[in-house]
């Protein structure tokens, strides 16, 4: 009986460093790639710097978009905003008529799957998003492969699952949301680095390639591409009458009435904007 590994290691090109890129061969190709993700306007990423997470989140909802929260990567430090195009990273079970090694190449082996692929695609204002079930039996991310998605320009990572050097990740300006840390490699679980640009299930959202991501300490949320826009209008008529609703309600206003605002904190509300937004004790 055979003691090698299902799949085999077979080299597809030479980088333009000259350095070689793998495939797994075996009863599937891997990695898995989808189409191109086509850019996100400046602008809109500009204009999502004010909107947060659970603005981002209510306004969508109330599009009727209702999945839009990444339910469980939370922040590795507090204080922090993202907004960015999504880039896609999917992880499958581990099968063992596509690739088993439970041994001393596994770890090697990954650079011929979608993890080390994926990081190769990252521009500017990236952020890298992972499908792994929850899992903290495989850290999708330690600390070489964020450095190098850092060096990239990717401004953040969503992880639904594990990250590995916690500690050195810590030292890194790098965004980071994750379930947890964990001691393993990506592929020392269960899970095997499948497909990339491709869509994803993520903390039970759906996350399309070239989706806008929104993290801040309440978490991450999804924002279709096509809505963003939408999104950033509604978001700031939102936050404008929260500004005014906290400063009335700062001065102790009643909150039946500034929150949300009735029909005469409404009134006032409109009068304060065509005023130009005085100070609130002035309108």
């Amino acid at each position: 009986m055979s003691t090698q590994p299902e799949g085999a290691i077979a080299p597809i090109a030479i980088g333009p460093d000259g350095i070689p890129e793998y495939r797994i061969e075996g009863a599937w190709s891997l990695p898995v790639k989808g189409p191109t993700i086509a850019p996100v306007d400046p602008e809109l990423v500009e204009a999502f710097r004010e909107v947060s997470s659970a603005t981002a989140s209510a306004k969508l909802h109330q599009m009727g978009i209702t999945r839009t929260f990444i339910e469980g990567p939370r922040p590795t430090k507090s204080g922090r905003h993202v907004v960015g195009r999504a880039v896609t990273l999917q992880f499958m079970p581990m099968r063992e008529d596509i690739y088993s090694d439970a041994g001393v190449t596994q770890e090697y082996v990954e650079r011929a799957t979608a993890l080390w692929a994926v990081l190769d695609f990252i521009e500017p204002g990236d952020v890298l998003v992972a499908q792994a079930y929850g899992s903290l039996r495989s850290g999708v991310v330690g600390e070489m492969l964020a450095h190098h998605l850092h060096n990239r320009g990717g401004v953040g990572l969503v992880v639904d699952g594990g990250i590995r050097d916690s500690g050195r990740l810590a030292e890194i300006d790098l965004p980071i949301w994750a379930n947890g840390a964990t001691p393993h490699y990506a592929s020392q679980g269960t899970l095997l680095p499948w497909g990339y640009h491709v869509p994803v299930a993520v903390g039970g959202a759906l996350v399309l390639p070239g989706d806008l991501i929104v993290a801040d300490d309440d978490g991450a949320v999804v924002v279709p591409i096509a809505k963003a826009w939408e999104v950033v209008e509604s978001s700031r008529t939102h936050e404008a009458w929260e500004d005014f609703s906290r400063a009335k309600l700062a001065q102790g206003g009643a909150l039946r009435r500034y929150y949300p605002l009735d029909d005469v904190g409404l009134a006032e509300y409109e009068a304060w904007e065509r005023d130009g937004r005085p100070p609130v004790g002035d309108a």
